[in-house]
């Protein structure tokens, strides 16, 4: 048996079933909870994306985000307005400016 303890994909039950193999899972009930796995599925995806960039990788890490957004209860076109609006005051990160020190 392989344990994971980790949040998956809402379809991954039923393609393991689907496959011949069985699976134990649990649906999180309590937001604080679910956030946390969140973050640890934010952080898995992030790494997988620096192991292996690839834009299928790039798309998970979108995924959780997009989920912390809304369990956040964040408006994605709020989101975009701040987003807009740092970048408009600090800049991007288009010119690859590394700041070495200052005084």
């Amino acid at each position: 048996m392989t344990r994971y303890n980790k949040l998956v994909r809402d379809n991954i039950p039923e393609i393991i079933k689907k496959s011949g193999k069985k699976c134990k899972y649990h649906v999180v009930t309590e937001n604080a909870e679910y956030l946390e796995r969140l973050y640890d599925k934010l952080d898995e995806e992030i790494e997988e994306f620096k192991t292996k960039p690839s834009i299928e990788e790039l798309a998970d890490v979108m995924e959780v985000l997009e989920t912390i957004t809304r369990v956040k209860k964040y408006n994605i076109d709020d989101l975009k307005r701040v987003k807009k609006d740092k970048k408009a005051k600090r800049g991007g990160f288009d010119k690859k400016i590394v700041l070495d020190s200052t005084e």
